[in-house]
């Protein structure tokens, strides 16, 4: 008896309690992944309150204090200029963060769109489109990356962008799939009768319920973003010096890599933090796909 009222107030608390709640509940359970999410909530404090956090300039050179190990005064050493290390991360931080969410923000709209167009429409659209999404999608996607920043030239949109065409694609195809899933829901053909357009279907009905995937995804994109900026940058195609971003820091550290004994800061330092940063994003792209699976509620 007692086993069956602790059921009943059990599934009482879980129909009170939000999609969010129910979602954060679950994500709570995964003990890895909050660790990420805390990780990932410090990082992002210190890469946005560098300026009150470290009393260094990023562009202020002392080549007096070339190549110093970590210190009290400097906790991650200085690189060949004598610039703070720590602080060139964090400022440098920003820029892998900003490009990182403008690729995903950009791979995810358009993606969203095509792939609702061909699930909702279909046929001709369908096809045409899904056929240039395979093409894009046959070519590698560093090398479809290298293509686009070789003609396009660098910066901070441009490298945005040329990351963002490889995504589309995947965006597309899991967004087709949800679409034509739902295509044929009775709120779907009752917005049809009433005579509303295809448009307003597709943006008030459509992409709201194919949301949930896309939000997992999210995460793990920006984990990939990440590693893709720094690959760019270590290879001069992404933002450039004297302008800090990850990928760029440690193409210059790498230029000292046969002293490493004494000068192996400038080489670690900026290959952890890249690491680091898109692992907890991966990790935590898995910990809320498993939330947000409905199977899981169980």
């Amino acid at each position: 008896m007692a086993k069956n009222t602790n059921k009943i107030e059990e599934e009482v608390r879980l129909k009170k309690r939000s999609n969010f709640g129910e979602v954060w509940h679950r994500l709570k359970k995964n003990k890895l992944s909050m660790v990420c999410l805390g990780f990932l909530a410090v990082m992002i404090c210190a890469i946005v309150f560098s300026t009150w956090i470290t009393p260094y300039d990023y562009t202020a050179q002392d080549l007096m204090s070339r190549f110093q190990l970590p210190s009290k005064a400097h906790w991650f050493g200085t690189d060949d200029y004598g610039r703070d290390l720590l602080t060139r991360l964090l400022v440098g931080g920003r820029y892998t963060l900003l490009i990182a969410i403008l690729s995903v923000a950009l791979g995810i709209v358009f993606g969203m769109i095509i792939g609702a167009l061909c699930g909702f429409f279909g046929k001709w659209v369908d096809s045409t489109l899904m056929r240039i999404m395979d093409v894009i999608m046959s070519i590698p996607g560093m090398m479809l990356a290298i293509c686009i920043s070789v003609a396009l030239g660098s910066g901070v949109f441009n490298t945005a962008l040329a990351l963002a065409v490889g995504t589309i694609p995947m965006i597309a195809r899991q967004l087709r799939s949800s679409t034509m899933l739902i295509n044929g829901q009775e709120y779907i053909e009752a917005a049809k009768s009433f005579g509303e357009s295809n448009f307003r279907i597709i943006m008030t009905h459509v992409i709201p319920n194919t949301l949930a995937p896309i939000i997992v995804q999210t995460s793990l994109y920006i984990g990939g973003s990440i590693m893709g900026i720094a690959g760019l940058s270590f290879l001069g195609l992404g933002v450039q010096p004297p302008t800090p971003e990850w990928g760029n820091i440690l193409n210059n550290g790498l230029d000292f890599i046969y002293d490493f004994s004494t000068r192996w800061n400038v080489i670690v330092f900026p290959a952890l933090v890249i690491v680091l940063a898109e692992l907890a994003f991966n990790l935590l792209g898995d910990g809320l796909r498993d939330a947000m699976d409905p199977r899981m509620r169980k």
